[in-house]
């Protein structure tokens, strides 16, 4: 998961309320009981010190929420009396996830509970174009579109000589068109980023665009035969669309998963060493050298680790973190604060433009492993030579 959305809760200083926010309430009383939940959440972040305009500030973003619709929860983010961040949660937070106010924003269990969430370019294709729409956990927007040769692009049923001419003219525009929706594709995903494409439309021209695309685009797209360019083929709210929305979101699972499996097998590979070389780091004391040096790659997040509540310290950059607040020589500030290990990081990882991956548990593991051992890992950007430091 790129983390760049959460980019805001490291331009201010803080400290920071974080309040992970259950909005599941189906009976009348919703309202009251959401109101009463955000009286109690700005109460308790009072009791740890949180100055009153931001306790207000966040009382007033929950009790506001909309109760019993739309998400399940919400995560808020808040510093010096304004909510600066609030994302939509797909399932709701835990009973003992509490308020809290810290140092740094505790975002560790929003990697939880919003789970890998891959972009996906759906597009709608025919002989004649296509219209690209970009879709996440959030919904989708339209992204893109083209028009190829309108003409001719319909095939004739006759062996007459003219008439084969004029097939292969069909079929060069055919082809000539899937060239010009692949490029478009290639052009919207380098824009938006998007982890993988959805080709959905007739099998033939589906199949076309499919050979044009890059080779590295080509690896992430799959085809549905659900959905299409021609109006009426499947409409907002229909069976069709709801079919469609399934395969697109089977889709993204699936990516998420192989992705984190694969990040699993390279780290468990570059833990070793090899060739005098080590490619993957676990453990705090590890993972703070290689915070400090820019080296995380992809960091690993097992949420049932100790490790993420472990202890570290922090001062206003993200390079600094340090084991202990003893250690000036890495904090570089006068006046460090100590926070969790796994925010700490996150904040390390957001600031270099890496990724943060979940993996599961350990008791999900086929095998129970504690990888990464204490629930922190991290694949490095560049190896150790000779071993870790």
């Amino acid at each position: 998961m790129r983390l760049g959305h959460l980019q805001p809760l490291y331009d201010r200083p803080g400290p920071w309320a974080s309040v992970y926010f259950d909005t599941t309430h189906p009976d009348e009383s919703a309202a009251e009981e959401q109101e009463r939940a955000a009286r109690e959440a700005s109460r308790r972040l009072e009791g740890q010190g949180a100055d009153q305009a931001t306790c207000r500030a966040v009382y007033e973003r929950l009790a506001a929420l909309p109760p019993g619709a739309g998400p399940a929860g919400w995560a808020v983010f808040a510093t010096a009396g304004e909510v600066v961040l609030d994302t939509p949660l797909p399932a709701p937070p835990p009973m003992s996830e509490p308020p809290w106010w810290s140092a740094l924003p505790h975002v560790g269990p929003l990697l939880e509970l919003t789970g890998e969430d891959p972009s996906c370019l759906v597009a709608y294709i025919d002989r004649t174009g296509a219209d690209v729409e970009l879709r996440d956990a959030h919904g989708g927007d339209r992204v893109g579109s083209v028009e190829g040769r309108q003409w001719p692009v319909h095939r004739t049923a006759t062996a007459d000589w003219s008439e084969r001419h004029f097939q292969l003219r069909t079929e060069n525009t055919w082809e000539r068109n899937a060239a010009l929706i692949a490029d478009e594709l290639g052009a919207c995903r380098r824009e938006t980023g998007a982890d993988l494409v959805v080709l959905a439309g007739d099998p033939r021209e589906r199949r076309a665009v499919h050979e044009q695309l890059p080779k590295e685009l080509r690896s992430a797209a799959v085809e549905t035969s659900r959905g299409g360019r021609a109006p009426g083929s499947a409409p907002p709210g229909s069976h069709a669309a709801r079919l469609l929305d399934q395969e697109v979101d089977d889709a993204r699972a699936r990516y998420a998963h192989e992705r984190g499996e694969e990040a699993l097998e390279r780290f468990r590979a570059g833990r070793m060493p090899s060739g005098g070389r080590v490619e993957a780091a676990e453990g705090v004391p590890a993972l703070v050298d290689a915070a400090r040096e820019h080296r995380i790659g992809s960091l690993l997040i097992r949420p049932d680790g100790p490790d993420l509540y472990r202890e570290v310290w922090v001062g206003t950059e993200p390079d600094q973190l340090a084991l202990r607040r003893t250690d000036v020589q890495y904090l570089g500030d006068t006046r460090p604060a100590p926070a969790r290990a796994d925010d700490a990081l996150i904040r390390s990882v957001v600031a270099t433009g890496a990724e943060a991956l979940t993996v599961a548990p350990a008791e999900a593991e086929p095998n129970g492993d504690d990888i990464p051992v204490g629930g922190l890992g991290a694949l490095l950007r560049w190896p150790y030579e000779g071993g870790a430091d």
